[in-house]
Order: C-alpha cells, then structure tokens, then sequence
C-alpha cells in the first residue's frame, strides 16, 4: 500500500493530483484521499478510478462533485462540514486545483469564513512545461486559455507580447493551428515558441521553433490530448543611458538606492547588478 489512514483536522485541503502518470501524485495525498470525511471532485468518476488504482476506497464517505457549473448550494454544503469538524479533500480532474482548473470560489469562501484552508502541492502542467521547454524559467507569466474567439486572442496576445518572462498558456488540440497563426500575425515569426504535448503520459511530445516553422511540423496532423503552449520573452529595445540615469535620478527622489536599482531594473528588463551600480555612481556624483 502506498498510503496510510492519518487523522485529520477539520479544514478544506486542496490536493495535487496527476496530469497524466499515476504514480506522479505524493504519499501526503494518498494519505488526505485515504482519511478525509469528504472527498470533494471535479470529476468523482476519474477521482474514484485513481483512488483504486493507488488501493484506496471511498467507502460509506461522501463524493461530491464540485466543478465550473456548481452553485452555492454545494459550496454551502461543504463549507457546512468543515464547520461541523470534518475534513474535506478537493481535488480537481488533473493537476493543481484553481491553476484553471475549479475550486477558486471555494476557496475563497473558505477564506473568507475564516475555515481552515491548506495545501497539498503536487504536479502542476504550467511547472512541468516549463521545467522541459528550454525556455527561461527565471520569470513567467501563467495566461490559461485564451479566448476562442481569433480576434479576443489577438488582442490579448498583444498585451503579452513585451513580457519579459516566459509566457504559459493552455491550448485546446482543435485551436493550436489557429493559434499558431495568431501567434505569427501578433509576435512576428521571430519568437521561439514550444509546444508541450501530453506532459508524463505514454506519448508525450515536445515541439520547438518559431510559428511558421511549428505549423509545418504540424501540418496535417489532428492533434489530441492537453497542450501548453509557451513563449520565449520579447527583445528588450535598447536603452538609451540617459534615460536609465534620469529614471534612476526620478526613483531615488522618494526611494532608497537599493529599492530605485530594483524598481528600475524591473522596469527596464536590465541586470540590476548594472542598474544599482550606476545608481550608486549617481548617488555619489550628487
């Protein structure tokens, strides 16, 4: 047996489940899954076969089903147990609940009621696309789905496109040419662009190149499965020093030294080695 029946405070866990290998889930799920009073599931039928495949059965226990489409009234009936002293394990159909996936509304109201809330951290698509995508990974910013809709996208890839951290996007296998093609109207087909396909599972594939070079990889083929799709950072332009010193010089009239180089070196997508440095040459020119 991979788990062991624990005893539980009341409170409401989030639990990590796999994105694809069942034995990608951690031994502090097992045990919350073997324990808890009530098991809370975005899809109780895929949760219930991955309990049985780790030896673990519900049992006389409670399963309710919590996804986008739930009202109040089942948010109020789990809350009511936390209240009442049990333990509820959530767990979405892959992956980390809330990363878009349901349970932010439960959660929240879970806050807000002032109940106990944790987390039991595990497998996530966005880290683990991130992790093999050779894309820098120290910044990134997590999209989800965009729009359906070719223009919404559009304007939200515009509003991405000078990011400088690796962008992370989920993708639907029917919209991923459609997507591509946006991705060479908005960014250029200069961009390095990876695509990760069926992350941990028996056929899972990792594609790199620009959106003209990805669309002839993928030309003809019908993808399936879960994609993330993933964006090198846009070139910094050139900075002109002056403007550096000047902004430096506007930061440092209300902040420390140290806190302007951070503020401006964010700003700017500069080293902030360099930045502070020149702010200290400018502090002692004062």
């Amino acid at each position: 047996m991979n788990h062991r029946t624990v005893p539980l405070s009341a409170g409401l866990y989030l639990c990590a489940v796999p994105i694809g290998n069942a034995r990608d889930i951690t031994l502090r799920t097992l045990d919350i899954l073997a324990s808890a009073d009530v098991i809370a599931a975005e899809d109780t039928r895929s949760t219930r076969k991955l309990m049985e495949i780790h030896g673990i059965s519900a049992g006389k226990r409670p399963m309710v089903a919590y996804h986008d489409h739930s009202q109040a009234p089942v948010r109020d009936r789990l809350l009511a147990a936390v209240r009442e002293g049990k333990s509820v394990a959530y767990v979405s159909e892959a992956g980390t609940p809330l990363v878009a996936d349901p349970g932010y509304k439960l959660a929240a109201d879970m806050r807000e009621a002032d109940l106990p809330l944790t987390t039991a951290p595990g497998a996530s698509a966005v880290l683990a696309a991130l992790t093999v995508s050779g894309l820098p990974s120290d910044a990134f910013h997590f999209a989800g789905f965009l729009s359906n809709s070719s223009g919404a996208r559009r304007t939200a890839l515009e509003g991405l496109k000078d990011l400088q951290a690796t962008v992370v996007l989920y993708e639907s296998p029917k919209r991923i040419h459609a997507m591509l093609n946006d991705l060479r109207e908005v960014l250029g087909d200069n961009r390095k662009v990876v695509i990760c396909r069926e992350l941990t599972k028996k056929f899972e594939e990792v594609l790199t190149g620009t959106p003209s070079d990805l669309s002839e990889q993928l030309d003809g083929r019908s993808l399936k499965g879960e994609i993330v799709v993933l964006l090198d950072r846009g070139e910094v332009a050139e900075l002109n020093e002056d403007d550096v010193k000047e902004a430096l010089l506007s930061a440092m009239q209300t902040m420390r030294v140290k806190d302007a180089a951070t503020a401006v070196a964010g700003a700017t997508g500069m080293a902030r080695r360099d930045v502070y440095q020149l702010a200290l040459s400018l502090k002692d020119g004062a």
